[in-house]
């Protein structure tokens, strides 16, 4: 049985006891008149009253019971609802003795309750309500932790996130801001003129970024399909079609491992701008910072760990084989020759499976990985890009060997990823069949999307397109260090069986 443990089948036995009193500990039409915050708004008067109380106005509260104190015929309890917690009060005498004997027996921390009644100040200062009726609403089966060590278990409070809630109400601050974000994303978008669309979780090809796919399969087609790792594909159709403007915010997945950034589904902004730039999606992004920090009311330097990042704008910029010489401290001899990165690398402990089969860009990359991404900081903007890892942007005019690309990277951590879009569907096509040849060496690499190089073949404008990872931004916004702590229900691996009570 689920709640097998002699506290709770004690509860159990607590809730049959109302049953058998006709109250079911489970009832409904309970409504809600007044949070517990607009109750301390509201009634703050009472402070200043000559007598500290207002017997003239009935007040309804609702709320999870999270601390009790009995002191013989009276009762002090701490009630909590979404905007905070309030004190009430209730006797012998405002009950009546049959219910309040009752009340003190079958009723505890956990339970969720209506308590009716009047405001008034305790000799402490605090301002309380004074309950003449009290009702359940919720009984609860399984006991609260104990509250002075609170739920500290980080695997627990991630699994049972709805009790991590209960007890940690910053955790609750953290996924109310978070909300809060995510809305002003899309209104600082709405305002730029951008239009929000919905494009496929299931792809027939997974593609639009270099990354290993779940597979299911659909039993009516057939067929399997893939849950989509971006939707930039889709998005690029649209932009063919003649929307000159798109954003899509919602999830992507992707098969890989999980750590302090990486959860197997996450949530991103993905949006496309016809007849812009890359450089124009650079300052695009400086000004939605700018939005999101004056709309929350943060300073421009905030604390993150042991670092304070200045968000301050414009940001930093540098060409990517410039950051790995200055930042990284690699040798330009190095940089520009693949047998020597392969060596730099083994003689600092970075060994690649297959070295030889890899592009100097891929080369390149490693060193970036490796020596550049965790000094980055403040908000800098990584350019120039080698074009043989950037399969879906435009070769640069100037250089056909360097992307039209950026990415953005704060606190060591990659927040977005923009480009000029290749639109060529000629060059497209190679590029996919150069992926699909590179899969011996990067199981990651793109698939062939015909569809999609056909859709180009009808001609998409000049555009820009941009992702910007909304978990890692509210990660840097909220001071969090695990992705784990700005997604409510986190992936997990399972529980051995002997964890979840299971028997053999």
């Amino acid at each position: 049985m689920i709640f097998d443990n002699q506290y709770e089948q004690q509860r159990i036995q607590k809730a049959e006891e109302l049953r058998k009193e006709g109250i079911n500990p489970y009832g409904h039409g309970f409504c809600k008149e007044i949070t517990n915050k607009q109750f301390l708004e509201k009634y703050a008067y009472v402070k200043e009253r000559e007598e500290k109380k207002d017997e003239s106005v009935c007040v309804k509260l609702n709320g999870r019971i999270k601390f009790l104190r009995h002191m013989g015929k009276a009762v002090f309890a701490k009630i909590e609802d979404e905007s905070g917690i309030v004190q009430i009060y209730f006797n012998q005498d405002s009950l009546g003795k049959e219910w309040f004997k009752k009340v003190k027996k079958l009723i505890e921390v956990g339970d969720i309750i209506e308590a009716i009644g009047y405001p008034f100040v305790t000799k402490t200062g605090e301002l309380t309500l004074h309950a003449n009726e009290l009702n359940l609403v919720t009984k609860a089966i399984v006991p609260l932790p104990e509250k002075y060590h609170g739920l500290q278990d980080k695997e627990l409070r991630y699994r049972q996130r709805y009790l991590d809630l209960i007890m940690n109400p910053d955790v609750k601050k953290v996924f109310v801001l978070r909300s809060r974000i995510v809305s002003l994303i899309r209104d600082f978008f709405e305002n730029h003129g951008f239009l929000e669309v919905e494009t496929p979780m299931m792809h027939p090809i997974p593609g639009g970024a270099n990354a290993r796919p779940f597979i299911t399969h659909h039993n009516a087609l057939g067929v399997d399909r893939y849950l989509r790792i971006a939707p930039e594909l889709y998005l690029k159709r649209l932009i063919v079609g003649g929307f000159e403007a798109v954003f899509e915010i919602n999830r992507n997945f992707r098969n890989e491992g999980m750590d302090a950034t990486h959860n197997p589904e996450f949530t991103m902004i993905e949006f496309y701008w016809a007849y812009h730039t890359y450089e124009d999606l650079m300052k695009l992004t400086e000004d939605l910072f700018d939005y999101l920090f004056e709309k929350l009311g943060l300073p421009k330097k905030l604390p993150y760990g042991e670092h304070t990042i200045d968000f301050s704008t414009p940001f930093d910029k540098i060409k990517y084989k410039d950051a790995i010489v200055e930042i990284g401290d690699v040798p330009q001899e190095v940089v520009e020759d693949k047998e020597k990165i392969i060596s730099y690398l083994k003689e600092r402990g970075i060994e690649l499976e297959f070295p030889h089969k890899m592009s100097l860009g891929a080369l390149q990359a490693e060193l970036f990985d490796n020596f550049v991404e965790e000094k980055l900081i403040n908000p800098t903007f990584i350019t120039h890009f080698p074009i043989d890892i950037s399969p879906l942007a435009r070769r640069s005019d100037d250089n056909p060997e360097i992307a039209e690309r950026f990415e953005l990277f704060i606190a060591g951590k990659e927040i977005a990823n923009g480009f000029n879009e290749l639109n060529d569907p000629l060059d497209q096509y190679e590029r996919f069949k150069a992926q699909v040849a590179s899969k011996d060496v990067d199981d990651e690499a793109m698939h062939m999307d015909e569809d999609f190089v056909r859709a180009l073949g009808h001609g998409m404008p000049p555009t820009a397109g941009e992702g910007i990872g909304i978990d890692r931004l509210v990660m840097l916004l909220t001071n969090q260090h695990s992705i784990r702590d700005v997604i409510l229900f986190p992936a997990m691996r399972p529980l051995p069986k002997e964890e979840k009570g299971e028997k053999e």
